[in-house]
Order: C-alpha cells, then sequence, then structure tokens
C-alpha cells in the first residue's frame, strides 16, 4: 500500500491511497467468498458457480465494492498514521482507478482538525471563589432532612390545603368518553405541587376524605399526547384519605434515629463538613473553568463547523438520557414545549462551540508540554472508577474496549493539562 497526500486546504484533506493489484484481488476473492451465496447462476446449485462464472454474467467489477469495503477499514488507518493526519469525520472517497498495473487508487478527503499558534497559557489570573458556607445553609440542610424524615398521618375531618397529600381514585372524560391514562385508584396526590394538568389540584382545595368532586380542566395546547391537547375535560374525583406531614423534632433523638451519630450538635456538625466538602469542590471547579476559559479565549482557532455538530449530537445524547430517568423522552419534550429539532440544536450551538473550542486548545497545550498518561496515571483512573462502581479494578479492567481505554487516558490527559494551568496560575 501507498499513501500520499495530495492537497491540504485549510481543516480539509484530499489523500490517495494506492493498493497493489494482488492485494485488491485477495480481497475480491474474499468478497466472492463472502457473497456468492446470494447468486443463481443456471447450471451451478445455489453458492457453487465460481468466482469467473459470475463475473461474466454480471460484470468484471461485480464484487469490487465489497472488496473495497472489506480492504478501506485495513489502509485507511495506516496511511492515515504514515501521513500523521488526525480526522474529525467520516472520509469521503471517490474510487480512481482499478487496473492491472495500478491495482486499486482511492482518492479520499476528509477534514481535519485545525491547526493553529496557542496563546498564552501559563500565568493567567483568576479570581478567587467565596466557598463560605453560611450557618443559615447547614439550618437549611438539617431542615430538610428532617421533611425528608417526615410521616405522613392520616387526619379525619380535615379539609385539603396545599402542602396535604391526598390520595384519590379518579377517571377523566373527553366529551363524555373515558379517555386512555386518565384513570387511577388511590393515587397520592401532593396539593400545590403543580404534577396534575393545571387546574386540577386548586378543585381538590377544601374537600375531605369521603367527597367526590367533579374537576373541569383543559389539557395545555403543548400537551404530549396530540389527541388530548387543548381539549377541555372532566375528571371524576373521590376524595380517600386526606394526609400532613408530621415532622419530628430536631433534637438528639432525630440525630440517633436518622444518622449514626448521638447528639444533635455531633449531626450539626458533619453537616457543615459536607457542605464545606462541596462547596471546596465547587469552587474548585469554578475555578478550573475560569482558568481554561481565559486560555481558550486567548488562542484563535478556527472551529470547524462538523466538530460543533457532533458536540451537539453528543449533548442532544445526553438531554435524552436525562429525559428518560423521568420518564420522557426528547420527542416528547419537543411536543410538550412546542419547539422543532433545529430549534433545540440552535439553542445549544453556542455552548458546544465553547467546548470545542476549549478542547482543542487543552489537546495543543498538552503535546506543546508532552503531557502524557503513565501506566500508574491509568490504573489509579481505574481504582477510582472501581471504587465508584463498587467492583474490583481488574474485573472493570477486563471489561473495556480499547475505545474505553483511550477515553479515559484521553480524560486524563485533559485534566492533567488542566492542573498545569492550574499550578501556573495566579489566583488573587
Amino acid at each position: 500500500m501507498k499513501a500520499e497526500l495530495i492537497k491540504k486546504e485549510g481543516n480539509k484533506v484530499t489523500l490517495k491511497i494506492t493498493v497493489d493489484n494482488n492485494k485488491f484481488e485477495a480481497a475480491v476473492t474474499k468478497a466472492y467468498n463472502k457473497n456468492k451465496g446470494k447468486y443463481n447462476i443456471p447450471g451451478f446449485r445455489k453458492g457453487k458457480a465460481p468466482k469467473v462464472v459470475i463475473e461474466t454474467q454480471y460484470g468484471k467489477g461485480v464484487f469490487y465494492n465489497d472488496a473495497i469495503e472489506l480492504l478501506f477499514p485495513e489502509v485507511y488507518p495506516t496511511a492515515l498514521d504514515e501521513l500523521n493526519i488526525d480526522p474529525i469525520d467520516r472520509p469521503d472517497l471517490d474510487v480512481e482507478e482499478i487496473s492491472k498495473d495500478n491495482g486499486l487508487v482511492m482518492v479520499v478527503n476528509v477534514e481535519v482538525r485545525p491547526e493553529f499558534e496557542l496563546g498564552a497559557y501559563k500565568g493567567i489570573e483568576v479570581a478567587k471563589v467565596d466557598n463560605t458556607v453560611t450557618e443559615e445553609e447547614v439550618k437549611f440542610e438539617l431542615e430538610e432532612m428532617v421533611n425528608k424524615n417526615a410521616r405522613l398521618v392520616s387526619v379525619e375531618d380535615k379539609a385539603l390545603e396545599n402542602g396535604d397529600t391526598a390520595v384519590i381514585d379518579f377517571e377523566g372524560f373527553e366529551s363524555g368518553v373515558a379517555f386512555e391514562g386518565g384513570k387511577g385508584e388511590n393515587y397520592s396526590l401532593v396539593i400545590g405541587s403543580n404534577s396534575f394538568i393545571p387546574g386540577f389540584e386548586d378543585q381538590l382545595v377544601g374537600k375531605k376524605a369521603g367527597e367526590e368532586v367533579e374537576v373541569n380542566v383543559t389539557f395545555p395546547e403543548e400537551y404530549h399526547a396530540e389527541n388530548l391537547a387543548g381539549k377541555a375535560v372532566v375528571f371524576n374525583v373521590k376524595v380517600n384519605d386526606v394526609k400532613v406531614k408530621e415532622l419530628a423534632e430536631l433534637d438528639d433523638e432525630f440525630a440517633k434515629d436518622t444518622s449514626e451519630f448521638d447528639t444533635l450538635a455531633e449531626l450539626r456538625a458533619d453537616v457543615r463538613a459536607k457542605l464545606e466538602k462541596d462547596a471546596q469542590n465547587k469552587a474548585d471547579a469554578e475555578m478550573r473553568n475560569a482558568i481554561v476559559d481565559k486560555a481558550a479565549a486567548n488562542t484563535e482557532v478556527e472551529i470547524p463547523a462538523v466538530m460543533v455538530e457532533h458536540q451537539i449530537d453528543n449533548m442532544l445524547m445526553e438531554l435524552n438520557y436525562q429525559l428518560q430517568y423521568q420518564g420522557l423522552n426528547l420527542q416528547q419534550l419537543l411536543s410538550m414545549t412546542g419547539r422543532d429539532i433545529a430549534e433545540l440544536r440552535e439553542e445549544r450551538r453556542a455552548d458546544a462551540e465553547k467546548l470545542v473550542k476549549s478542547s482543542l486548545v487543552l489537546e495543543a497545550i498538552a503535546k506543546a508540554e508532552n503531557i502524557e498518561v503513565s501506566d500508574e496515571d491509568f490504573n489509579a483512573e481505574l481504582e477510582k472508577m472501581a471504587a465508584m462502581y463498587n467492583m474490583e479494578a481488574d474485573k472493570l479492567k477486563s471489561s473495556l474496549r480499547e475505545n474505553d481505554i483511550e477515553d479515559i487516558k484521553g480524560q486524563v490527559k485533559i485534566r492533567k493539562t488542566i492542573d498545569l494551568l492550574v499550578d501556573n496560575a495566579t489566583i488573587a
């Protein structure tokens, strides 16, 4: 195989890959063996016709495309390595020639990472981020613990108020006909949580256990179920029970019942320590981000559009994963908000451009500073990951694919690069 660089204009590169005829013919034979069962040739059992017979009937190049598909994944990475090309998108392939004398000649166009001059990245000045934890924050956290450990207690003859929990049976009707998904039994609904259709919970306020009520509401125009969007419906609701929160006293007994501590003072100190640790981590993250932002701002680089589009793809994929935890998906979000995918992509474009530029600059700094990931670095990262997933490091390592290993090493390299920036920054 021979590879040569033909042209480079900006971020676009053209290269020529030549595969000698013997290697190409071997690929053609492999393609024939893989696909011969697809051809019905008179006088031969299916899959038994010789290659020359199939080529005579269907043309000499009948197996060429399949042969190229087999060859390209083998020769393309080798060509990239030889020519020191770092692609950022899928290649566009044209076959220039197939002949006995010259073999297979392919011309490949591909977009590559941009070349640029790094700006100043050492001696960056950033302001220190305040990480003070106030007494009010500690108090709020303790009150949240009390709320989370509250008991729901049924109260007889109590009228529902905001904050109470109504245990209800309900069934919805549109034009007198029950609709799918509109029925529930013994459903616990917190009044004022706005988890039902607007107006639904308001019409339960003042009702008591055992009472029935007809709730009239209208579904929002952007409701995800198109058959109900904008429709006026009626829910027949029966209140089975009214429950209120019973809060515990914030004292030593509460500390004993809900934590590993014997006194409220010990629990309070632990809460403060955790808040201070979280505040420090948040401050460190903000400082590191600020330093990276300034390093990126000091460098002029033309950001390839294809990298931005890939970054937006990743952001929307992550959003979809998050929505799935809430029982939704991306399409439902679009329906509920009245937007289309193009608008959603455009909303994320500025953040995607910022992330891509920062990534390019950090990679360039890592290269300039000869930052590498040692076996010790990699193994230490695996130990952290294994502890997070509660599994043995060796077992985790054996489950990793080559791409996974490279991704982990890439993340460690970027973190080491940011460490270098922080070590050389001035924090006032």
